[in-house]
């Protein structure tokens, strides 16, 4: 068996709020601590039955890129999705849906506008 760990540094201001953020990783191509600007941890708690988050940002993340973080993070949670549902064909539509709704957060946020 092996085993992996993800480290998570993050400084935060007199007002508690993040300064900068840091992570690395045992199992990745590099063990540098690596910057980030905002980030998302969810962990299912199997006893209580729901989910613990960390959504944390620095206050220098701009907003733009901030959108784009949230527009990318929806996308992922389908894919991720659909890897766990193995190939249910509910699931399947549901993540249709969320596509769908994606691609209309993307059009108001004006995201996808930054892909072209």
């Amino acid at each position: 068996m092996k085993n992996a760990e993800i480290k998570l540094n993050v400084v935060l201001d007199d007002n508690n709020v993040p300064d900068s953020i840091d992570w690395s990783s045992t199992d990745g191509e590099t063990t540098d601590q690596m910057p980030a600007k905002a980030m998302f941890l969810a962990l299912w708690d199997a006893q209580y039955k729901n989910s613990l988050r960390i959504d944390l940002w620095t206050k220098d993340m701009p907003y733009d890129e901030m959108k784009r973080f949230f527009y990318e993070t929806l996308q992922t949670l389908g894919d991720s999705f659909l890897r766990a549902s193995g190939g249910d064909p509910i699931a399947e539509k549901v993540i249709g849906d969320l596509r769908d709704y994606c691609a209309h957060f993307g059009d108001k946020m004006e995201v996808l506008e930054q892909e072209s």
